[in-house]
């Protein structure tokens, strides 16, 4: 293989991971706790976009229950992303034809 040949590939590779970067922020996954009371959402790079709060907990005096359930959901939203980022980047490497495990980021 040539030196052109190898430059055109990791210009592709690195056209395909911007790519796949951009796609992450775009991913998102809904964490839930409390049975439903608390829920919140992060994006694909667990940046956190959105809680929501039963209105129910909010009139009681239970602030650390609250806190808790933010805190759990949160934990479980994180771990809903990560699995779908994770998903996403061996696909990526699937379609690059790298060996399995090598875009899964471990």
């Amino acid at each position: 293989m040539d030196l052109v040949n190898l430059l055109k590939q990791a210009k592709d590779v690195q056209s395909r991971m911007k790519a796949m970067q951009d796609h992450v922020g775009t991913i998102e996954a809904e964490g839930i706790a409390g049975a439903g009371l608390v829920h919140v959402t992060l994006n694909g790079k667990s940046e956190l976009r959105k809680v929501s709060i039963d209105p129910s907990l909010l009139k009681s005096d239970n602030r650390q229950m609250v806190e808790d359930l933010i805190v759990a959901a949160h934990a479980d939203a994180k771990a809903r992303v990560e699995r779908l980022v994770a998903e996403e980047m061996q696909k990526v490497a699937r379609d690059m034809g790298l060996p399995p495990g090598l875009g899964s980021g471990g």
